[in-house]
């Protein structure tokens, strides 16, 4: 155990990694928001069906899957962690300016598969970092990170929605990328010097005896197994959330642009707000519960969602959705660190995101043909049907919740 997992984790020092982690967590989370609330307009501009837009979707989740071979096993191997990190961040905003100088779709897509394959690369080497330095407070230092994410996904909304006034889609998707590169700068100056395995040790990886060993163990466990199917069931909701909520915003509701962008923005700021809250509470209650609870209520609003016909009504049932939607997330995130082995902490990510991604790649293309051939109203049903699996997953888990 580091020393930095003890009580003096609360010292500002000692938490600025965690905080660091969490701004280029956020960035990732940054580029990825932009596509998605670019796609509408995309979407219109380009003349594509549901279908298609779902596809650029599927897209981004199938080279997030994808991405998941190799990342965790390099990560652990060499035991370099914020070099990947670094690595995800350029090439993910690379990706994205793309889109600002064309407008095939063929291109795009391609563009789209690299922002989903980079923000899929940053979880193994990112969770791990701060896992193996906060083990006594995984749960609160991995809401940080989660934290991150959503101030990304909640800032990136509105304020490309604010540039959507006056640029077009195209614009604004080059200049959105010149936050990222702010944070590339950071995370060079301040955390490369960090990127070894613990703090005041020598980096070193891990060899492929203990690797194998450790990583057999780990996909041998029913509950590591069951854990990846709950969290890729709520992933999968949270896709079709994040894809079909800016999509009923813009062509049911009739919002504008920056109305769709603040909407979105609120259901961040819930998970901004309440996923330190919900990760301090499993550190001292246990992960199952908060899990629980979180995945119960967000079933119940998104099948309310449907019924709300004011935009303002909407906006608020949407904000109050992102508390427990996101709540779980670092908890999640915190009980497979609980249970995989040290030595295989970024392939247990690996296998956690990869699991999410798999599903993932199916929500679009589902929701766009449904939405297609029904409406848009009924893919929210499909979304909350998913998240009741999700929860009926949790149930059948076994316990205990942590690894011996």
């Amino acid at each position: 155990m580091s020393s930095s997992g003890s009580t003096s984790v609360f010292r500002l020092k000692n938490q600025a990694p965690i905080y660091l982690i969490g701004l280029g967590h956020g960035a990732t989370h940054w580029i990825a928001a932009t596509f998605y609330i670019l796609l509408p307009l995309l979407t219109k501009d380009l003349g594509l069906s549901y279908t298609e837009a779902g596809l650029l979707v599927s897209i981004f989740h199938f080279s997030s899957f994808a991405a998941n071979f190799g990342s965790g096993v390099v990560v652990d191997m060499t035991g370099r962690k914020v070099i990947f990190q670094v690595v995800s961040l350029v090439v993910g905003a690379l990706a994205l300016a793309v889109f600002g100088v064309t407008g095939l779709y063929v291109v795009l897509a391609a563009m789209v598969s690299l922002i989903g394959a980079t923000n899929n690369l940053w979880h193994p080497p990112a969770i791990a970092f701060i896992s193996e330095r906060y083990p006594d407070h995984r749960g609160y230092a991995l809401s940080i990170h989660a934290s991150g994410a959503s101030i990304g996904d909640m800032i990136a909304p509105t304020l490309v929605g604010i540039l959507l006034i006056s640029l077009t889609w195209q614009e604004a998707a080059a200049v959105s990328t010149l936050p990222v590169f702010v944070v590339v700068a950071i995370f060079l100056f301040y955390l490369m010097p960090m990127d070894r395995t613990v703090p005041g040790a020598p980096r070193r990886g891990v060899g492929f005896g203990d690797y194998f060993k450790g990583l057999t163990q780990l996909v041998r466990r029913r509950a590591v197994l069951g854990l990846c199917l709950m969290a890729a069931f709520r992933s999968m909701a949270q896709v079709g959330l994040v894809m079909f909520l800016p999509l009923y915003l813009f062509d049911v509701l009739k919002v504008s642009p920056w109305l769709m962008g603040l909407a979105i923005t609120c259901m961040h700021l819930g998970g901004v707000i309440v996923s330190p809250i919900a990760g301090m509470m499993s550190d001292r209650v246990g992960r199952r519960p908060v899990v629980m609870a979180g995945l119960t209520a967000t079933t119940v609003l998104i099948v309310l969602l449907p019924f709300i016909p004011s935009a303002t009504g909407f906006v608020v049932a949407v904000a109050a959705l992102g508390f427990v939607l996101y709540a779980v997330r670092p908890v999640i995130h915190s009980w497979m660190m609980d249970l995989a082995p040290a030595e295989v902490s970024a392939s247990a990510t690996s296998l956690l995101f990869g699991t999410q991604a798999a599903l993932s790649v199916l929500m679009p293309l589902v929701g766009g043909v449904v939405a297609d051939r029904y409406g848009l109203v009924e893919v929210f049903y499909v979304i909350a049907a998913i998240m009741l699996v999700a929860n009926l997953t949790v149930v059948l888990l076994p316990r205990p919740e942590k690894a011996a």
